[in-house]
């Protein structure tokens, strides 16, 4: 096979067929979780037969090599719970000695993170989300599956102890559950430097009964930020796709993500890596574009790199989750969501 730097390919950077410039990598280095979350996994984590391995260290360096010589300057560490890796340590301080990387994010289900934080931090884990659907123990041990409130309200406490200025709390929202945490959610980052993201519940193949019962559009949300005065914040570079909002009262912000909203992929930045070794260009849709096979040596960086940048080109404009179609997606944990 011809390899072609990456250079000769058009442009230094990750842009596909609409000009949208990819400078965000989210990588799951697990699909293994241990929470039985009621809107992903709901039986909790089956391990498929005769499963390839995930990615190992040294295919973790050369991934995040390629795709920082591509442009590259956030990366998101996923699962699954991707602190449930043995060698999660070591994962982030290879993430981190790539200089040009300038933020390491961990996605985390929180349940270490009153244990583990500080040793995170030292890492090189430079922003942190965590997920917590509801602030009544009772309900988010109903959407969860697990007795672990308690752990993560302490693990937040603890990763500002430990020097976080700012911590991202995602919530799935959904009708006829949490929907009416959410001034409870407002009054608790009245005083907390949290971003709170209500995630609006996305159609996946297993769960379309769940969602025809529980979705709720994010658009109520919205409406009741700008009638209480709360203000649309601009995006920047390396943001996901939340609306984030700020009010004057309020030390905490608001981010709403809301995929079914006309345009939503408009301002895409961001591709994703599985577990496996495969690039998928957009959580809902296809199978992905197999990367492993060139991540077994650092002579082949530029085939790597020309195979994901000729991938991009065929990157769609936008989902089609608007129409029930959420393509082979099962759930969110194999891929990271």
């Amino acid at each position: 096979m011809q390899t072609i730097p990456i250079k000769n390919v058009g442009t230094p950077y990750l842009t596909d067929a609409f000009q949208r410039h990819y400078y965000y990598l989210r990588l799951s280095i697990t699909d293994v979780c241990n929470f039985k979350c009621n809107y992903c996994l709901p039986n909790g984590y089956q391990a498929e037969k005769h499963k390839p391995h995930f990615l190992d260290l040294n295919e973790i360096r050369l991934l995040v090599k390629s795709f920082a010589a591509m442009g590259t300057e956030k990366v998101r560490i996923t699962g699954g719970e991707p602190t449930l890796r043995k060698d999660f340590i070591p994962i982030v301080e290879t993430v981190a000695s790539q200089s040009d990387i300038k933020q390491i994010a961990l996605t985390t289900n929180g349940y270490r993170m009153a244990k583990e934080v500080g040793v995170w931090k030292a890492a090189g884990v430079t922003h942190i989300n965590v997920s917590i659907d509801s602030l009544d123990p009772k309900m988010f041990y109903r959407i969860t599956g697990v007795d672990k409130f308690q752990d993560v309200m302490q693990g937040i406490e603890r990763a500002f102890a430990v020097g976080y200025e700012k911590i991202k709390v995602n919530a799935v929202l959904m009708k006829n559950l949490n929907e009416n945490d959410f001034n409870l959610f407002l009054a608790w980052i009245k005083r907390q430097p949290i971003q709170m993201r209500f995630i609006e519940l996305m159609q996946t193949g297993e769960m379309d009964h769940f969602f025809t019962q529980h979705h709720l559009s994010g658009q109520i949300l919205a409406e009741k930020l700008f009638q209480a005065g709360w203000t649309l914040q601009p995006k920047g570079t390396l943001d996901g796709p939340a609306k984030v909002f700020k009010h004057p009262d309020y030390v905490g912000e608001v981010g709403l993500i809301m995929p079914y909203e006309k345009n939503f992929c408009a301002s895409c930045n961001r591709l994703r890596v599985s577990a496996k070794g495969k690039l998928h260009l957009c959580l809902f849709g296809e199978e992905g574009i197999e990367l492993r096979d060139l991540l077994q040596s650092d002579e082949q960086l530029s085939q790597l790199q020309y195979r994901i940048a000729t991938a991009l080109l065929g990157k769609r404009e936008h989902h089609f989750l608007h129409q029930g179609d959420s393509g082979i997606r099962a759930n969110l944990a194999s891929i990271g969501g």
